[in-house]
């Protein structure tokens, strides 16, 4: 049994190393497909606002050639470029949502497009690239190159190129067509912005030439938007610098204008998880292999009565740990094999096995022969000492120099075990501690759709159809989501502000109605209102904007936005509409005829909501014949703001199960160990009159006090890690003692069923058998 306990834990251990080193591998390389990986950066910029310092990763679009005029020595390729979102794309009657962008004509270069058909020019404005598998979902097998093509309802462009899809572990990886700046520019009427240096919606990217160190050309730049913006705007102190590809994805996070990491935490994190799971494996090892160190004794003896010197033993223990590392090590690739997917699901990667590289193989012999090592040491050495005269004398007896280590050892495996169990609990307390956070409105039967110009231009016609019809309760429009925030500015000012303060507001232009489709709170004042002519001069506070202005009777009072007086003729309670960790931010709400981005419904409770979305979906198609009906609860718009801590989570709680397996594997040997290394003191003990339970008790007794032993060291090692985890959200839970005992009391039911089966099996057998041989 021993054996399959070693191989099986050690399968376990190395499968857990395997996945974690491939997530490790996927993350540390993610974006290193492009060419210039090393010289590529965005350009981007910290400000100051509402007191504190932000990071900011778009521009104002002037940038770019301010840049190319007087900074233009140190770049080799200059490009902005504007997130498309999703659009539909539409080739005749074809019509599908794909993600892309609107890039300057250098684009291709910095991208390092991999070009399948055509080529990458996008000298003509009125030009489109498409992926791969784009272009495979419009043409088929057939050439696609030079056929008209529409983005929403731009202007028709022309096909010129196809390129290879990016690497699912890249920062462009979803992007599926690329289309030119110039068109964008055209079709919003980017030239009517009367100051173009205010508005900040360009990504801007520049390729270092070979020469030139990023530090320095960073250090040039840094005062070239100041230079160029009003007074007011100054305030802002705009510092520029470049922020290099190798960051992007790892070191995304920013603090008061600083880079504090960011998912790089979490590499090294579960890269540390992987070392300890891989050890956990180990220490089953070297715990059976040494606590059955009596029945190999008498083969030690012989062996150096007949000559054979310690080393020679050494590498024979070695040799029989490499043995079974590499059946282990076969075992293991199965299991990764049966696990991969469900790990991809839970990761979200698509990550694979590369059984055709040389590299693979190479690293996986040195990972089994270092794993033989680690597990093999202990018992190699340990075995490799004993006394032969001692031993063929027949007065060898491992005592408690021999128990002391291996119960340390289990000690180490079950303090990872519920360090491992607490971070998890904490992890899932986190995350709902922020879902139940108020949200300030109601999501329930909540839906957005993405509108148009047709829909805008119908909207009272399908609002009347679609009440008519008792499909909805209330419909509004809105420039985004509750769950997706607005725009920002920071035109604002009000009677008392300071005029050295440097601000930027959320702002969400909302037409009627928009109160009553989220059903927000007010707190003081009152609604928009149809009945009220001047209140397409009016603003709605949220509290958290009253607090800021420090306003103690805010209805009536007159707040300027640029040229132009706006009354607060109301105020709501703060609604969560950024992040969920985060405080609310001071947020205005104004009416607006060109509040047209979404179309918020409030689905009529007493209609099925299947039947209700088939239906609404024919009355906008029929207003809206030029883009397919897609609809999202606001709901799923609010849980994406969880994803990246809810992955955390499963993953943890993924190695946290299969740690705590391996734990019980080793303690399960062990059990049935001692049980069998005690046949004859429990058949003496039966015929002395113990019961099942003090036979239970006996066995039981020092692996339960082991494992209480591993519960106060793992708690406050968990809970030094995980407060400073915690550090990173404003809004978050207090670690309260309930979570360690939870913790420990799992960990101590998880160790007394597994030492119970050995314990109870013991108890219950023939003692007229174990005794029959004295």
């Amino acid at each position: 049994m021993h054996s399959f306990i070693n191989i099986a834990g050690l399968a376990i251990g190395m499968a857990v190393a395997i996945l974690i080193g491939m997530w490790m591998h996927d993350e540390l390389s993610f974006d290193k497909n492009f060419k210039n990986y090393e010289r590529i950066a965005q350009v981007i910029q910290n400000v100051t606002n509402n007191g504190e310092v932000q990071t900011w990763t778009t521009v104002p679009y002037p940038l770019a050639e301010e840049i190319r005029k007087n900074y233009g020595g140190d770049f080799k390729h200059i490009a902005m470029a504007v997130d498309a979102g999703d659009r539909i794309l539409s080739f005749q009657e074809k019509k599908l949502k794909e993600n892309g962008m609107f890039f300057e004509k250098e684009a291709p270069e910095i991208l390092s497009l991999k070009m399948v058909q055509g080529s990458g020019n996008l000298n003509d404005p009125a030009s489109i690239l498409l992926s791969a598998s784009a272009a495979k979902a419009y043409f088929g097998d057939e050439n696609p190159i030079g056929k008209l093509m529409k983005i929403g309802n731009m202007p028709p462009v022309k096909l010129t190129g196809v390129y290879k899809d990016f690497s699912h572990n890249s920062t462009f990886a979803d992007l599926n067509f690329i289309s030119t700046w110039d068109l964008f520019y055209a079709a919003n009427d980017v030239k009517s912005i009367q100051d173009p240096w205010r508005p900040n919606f360009v990504s801007l990217y520049v390729q270092l030439n070979d020469n030139a160190d990023i530090a320095r050309a960073s250090a040039k730049i840094k005062d070239a938007k100041l230079k160029k913006v009003n007074s007011q705007l100054a305030k802002k102190k705009p510092e520029l610098f470049l922020f290099p590809m190798n960051k992007w994805h790892l070191y995304s996070e920013f603090k008061n204008g600083v880079n504090v990491g960011g998912a790089i935490q979490y590499v090294w994190m579960f890269g540390i998880i992987g070392v300890f799971v891989l050890l956990l494996a180990c220490i089953n090892f070297m715990n059976l292999s040494t606590a059955r160190s009596e029945k190999r004794a008498k083969e030690v003896g012989i062996r150096k009565a007949i000559g054979s010197l310690r080393k020679q033993l050494i590498f024979q223990f070695f040799s029989e740990s490499l043995l079974t590392a590499i059946f282990a090590f076969v075992l293991s690739l199965l299991l990764v094999i049966l696990l991969l997917p469900f790990f991809n699901t839970v990761s979200g990667k698509q990550m694979s096995v590369v059984w055709n590289n040389p590299f693979f193989w190479l690293m996986s012999a040195g990972f089994t022969i270092f794993t033989a090592l680690i597990a093999g040491s202990y018992p190699a050495f340990y075995l490799s000492s004993f006394n032969a005269v001692k031993v063929l004398k027949g007065t060898f007896k491992a005592g408690r120099s021999a128990v002391i280590p291996r119960k340390i050892l289990v000690v180490v495996q079950f303090t990872v075990s519920i360090a491992l169990i607490i971070g998890t609990i904490i992890v899932y307390k986190q995350i709902q501690f922020a879902k139940d956070r108020p949200v300030g409105y109601s999501r329930n039967n909540l839906i957005a759709i993405s509108s148009s110009d047709e829909i805008h231009k119908h909207f009272n016609a399908i609002r009347q159809e679609l009440t008519d019809a008792g499909l909805i309760t209330e419909i509004s429009e809105a420039g985004s989501s509750p769950a997706e925030g607005g725009g920002s500015s920071s035109g604002f000012s009000w009677r008392g502000k300071d005029p050295n303060l440097s601000i930027d507001f959320p702002y969400l232009s909302v037409s009627y109605d928009y109160g009553k489709t989220i059903n927000w709170r007010l707190k003081e004042g009152r609604d928009f209102s149809k009945d009220f002519a001047t209140d397409s001069s009016a603003f709605i506070l949220n509290e958290a904007a009253v607090k800021f202005m420090g306003l103690s009777n805010p209805i009536g009072e007159t707040i300027q936005w640029f040229d132009k007086s706006y009354r607060v003729i109301g105020v709501v309670k703060d609604m969560l509409m950024q992040s969920p960790y985060e405080p609310v931010k001071p947020t205005v709400f104004l009416l607006s005829n060109d509040a047209n981005n979404a179309v918020l419904i409030k689905i009529n409770p007493s209609v099925s909501a299947g039947n209700a979305l088939k239906k609404i979906g024919s009355v906008i198609t029929k207003f809206n014949p030029d883009q397919p009906f897609e609809y999202r609860f606001v709901d799923d718009d609010y849980a994406k703001k969880f994803t990246s801590e809810a992955r955390i989570g499963k993953l943890a709680s993924f190695f946290a199960i299969l740690a705590i397996a391996i734990s019980c594997l080793g303690l399960f040997g062990l059990a049935s160990f001692v049980a069998e290394q005690r046949t004859k003191e429990i058949g003496v003990r039966k015929v002395l009159g113990a019961s099942v339970f003090n036979v239970w008790n006996l066995l039981s007794r020092d692996f339960v006090m082991l494992v209480i032993i591993s519960f106060f060291i793992a708690s406050p090692i968990a809970w030094y890690f995980m407060n400073k985890w915690l550090q990173d959200y404003s809004y978050r839970i207090n670690i309260s003692w309930e979570i360690f005992l939870i913790a420990g009391f799992l960990a101590l039911a998880i160790a007394l069923i597994t030492v119970s089966f050995q314990a109870i099996r013991a108890a219950i057998a023939n003692p007229v058998k174990s005794l029959r041989t004295e």
